[in-house]
């Protein structure tokens, strides 16, 4: 796989530019060409086999976006050692969590990370995390300022020994499905899942889907500005674009930093090609309105993409119009962690085919998509909609579930057998292309990040006066869906406000920040069928004011429970708007 990834480029052209760093101070960008890329990973991936990791051991990348960041990646593969990435913004617990359920044996991480002008304590996370995960051996330490961190028996200063390491490292010999990496997920269930991915299947997907979805041409500068804690950098920042020889940027900013114009004075600065981005940051900008975009020269520009989410109506328009003048192709493309690349998408297609707007419209090739009915039965003809399954393997297919096979199947192919349900509902349109229209499931889409409502009640349910909760998710204007907690207090407790402050630091400690629910609802009870199961469907109700239409309320303990939540609501909202 690295020798896909970068001998073959360093054989050819050992000066052609693979990572451009987009650090957080703009203009201050970093260029690292093939060949300084292989010797970077070939000095870790000797220091990672000096302490003793080796092919099938599991590495955990606790690392904000760098050159560096890549090179640990690409140095497990290059030992047949597993990586296990985990977002630089999850909290100790999650990562905690990761560590003990992958088993691995060391982690490689930074003193600290940089993002929007602020300091992110890396290390002093990994430390207290690791306070519960016996198995990990050794500490991968670099520097990315040049503040002190704290430094332990097991804590290993990874620059100075990348410095003293040979840059030659003959890569172990893999299997096409040798496990390359794990990549955790949040699924309806509480517990995070690890989506395992193979070497030749996934690559071969993340490289001919890179190509051409985006009509990446040699020589143009890929600009993805995902993060690559989340599958999207996997498969678009680093794999796919190092597969294809390409130049790929590494975004560690935000968008609004040092202004909401970054994205763009980037894109004038490094010539980007193609900017790759999520929805939920172009209904951030689209807020600041267009004079942050044209003050930029965006003339290099040739294809937008969007990933995360469905993109809105709104949204889609003004990254076409105002980002892209209206003559950039504008992808929007449906995929998941468990697809490793891209299988819904207006392009490749016929030249010039028509694009409509908000619509991820056209499968890859070799992806067949199907829309099931409530029965199992596939639904034919055009202008329809149901449950989208795909019908046949791809190479870039999720694998397994790691250490629950069992899961894997129940979670993917019991719902319908013979398929790989996907979990989004779909609408097939009259002329046969598909519109995704978002989760059957109790999972919830903030920001573009995927996070089961069960996590959040989970986390929620350690706080001692709190004895259940409900969160489901609602509409918000720039996150896409927010968080919406229905709560119920032991009868005692008297401080409410106290009580939801304290949730809210519960949630973002367990998980992350932006897992924390925007609105929390005290309630006395919370609606119930005979058999217990909350009823969720009524809460969406609720909240998104449709309470004249509660369907099927005769299944519920007690139906009045109804009217109880209305009026809560109702308070709630009085309260806040004055």
């Amino acid at each position: 796989l690295t020798v896909n990834c970068l001998d073959r480029h360093v054989e050819k052209s050992p000066n052609r530019v693979a990572l451009i760093w987009e650090r957080d101070e703009p203009g201050t960008a970093v260029h690292v060409t093939y060949r300084e890329l292989l010797d970077l990973t070939c000095r870790l991936a000797n220091t990672l086999k000096k302490y003793g990791i080796q092919k099938g051991d599991k590495v955990a990348i606790y690392m904000s976006v760098s050159p560096l960041s890549v090179a640990a990646m690409l140095a497990c593969a290059r030992i047949g050692a597993i990586h296990t990435v985990v977002f630089a913004g999850f909290s100790a617990e999650s990562l905690a969590g990761r560590i003990m359920d992958s088993g691995c044996k060391a982690v490689i991480t930074y003193n600290q990370g940089v993002r929007g002008g602020r300091i992110i304590e890396l290390k002093t996370t990994v430390d207290e995390a690791l306070k519960s995960c016996p198995s990990i051996k050794h500490v991968f330490v670099a520097q990315r300022t040049d503040n002190k961190v704290r430094m332990g028996d097991r804590d290993i200063p990874l620059e100075e020994e990348m410095a003293k390491a040979a840059s030659i490292c003959t890569p172990e010999s893999m299997d096409s499905e040798d496990v390359l990496f794990m990549l955790y997920t949040s699924g309806s269930t509480g517990k995070p899942k690890g989506i395992v991915h193979t070497h030749a299947g996934y690559l071969l997907y993340a490289a001919i889907t890179h190509k051409y979805v985006f009509d990446y041409q040699q020589g143009d500068v890929f600009g993805c500005v995902a993060d690559i804690g989340w599958i999207t950098g996997h498969s678009y920042v680093v794999y796919g674009p190092l597969c294809n020889g390409a130049t790929s940027v590494l975004f560690e900013s935000t968008p609004v930093y040092p202004d909401p114009g970054r994205y763009w004075e980037m894109v004038q600065r490094l010539k980007i090609n193609q900017f790759y981005g999520a929805p939920t940051a172009i209904r951030l900008l689209l807020n600041y309105g267009e004079e942050w975009v044209k003050k930029y020269d965006r003339s290099s520009l040739k294809t937008l993409g969007s990933v995360g989410e469905p993109i809105n109506n709104e949204a889609w328009q003004w990254f076409y119009q105002v980002v892209g003048e209206g003559r950039c192709t504008l992808v929007d493309t449906w995929w998941q962690t468990e697809t490793g690349g891209i299988c819904i998408a207006p392009r490749p297609s016929e030249e010039k085919a028509e694009i409509v707007p908000a619509m991820a419209m056209r499968p890859f090739f070799g992806i067949v998509p199907v829309l099931m009915d409530e029965n199992g039965k596939v639904i034919e003809g055009n202008d329809v909609s149901g449950a989208l399954c795909i019908a046949q393997p791809w190479p870039g297919m999720a694998r397994t579930i790691h250490g629950d096979h069992q899961r894997f199947v129940d979670a993917y192919f019991k719902a319908y057998p013979g398929y790989y349900f996907t979990g989004d509902g779909a609408y097939r349109t009259k002329k046969g292309y598909y519109q995704i229209t978002g989760r059957m499931d109790d999972v919830i889409n903030i920001s573009g990040h995927r996070l089961g409502t069960a996590e959040i009640e989970d986390a929620m349910a350690d706080h001692p006066e709190v004895p259940e909760t409900a969160v489901i998710g609602y509409p918000h204007k720039i996150k896409g869906e927010g968080a919406f907690a229905f709560i119920v207090l032991k009868e005692q407790t008297t401080h409410t406000d106290r009580v939801k402050e304290e949730l809210k630091t519960i949630v973002a400690s367990k998980i992350a920040k932006y897992a924390v629910p925007d609105h929390i609802l005290v309630v006395k009870r919370l609606p119930k069928t005979r058999s217990g199961k909350i009823m969720r469907r009524l809460l969406r109700k609720v909240v998104t004011e449709q309470s004249s239409n509660m369907g099927d309320v005769t299944t519920l303990d007690d139906p009045s429970v109804v009217k109880e939540i209305l009026d809560a609501y109702q308070k709630y909202k009085e309260k806040n708007s004055s």
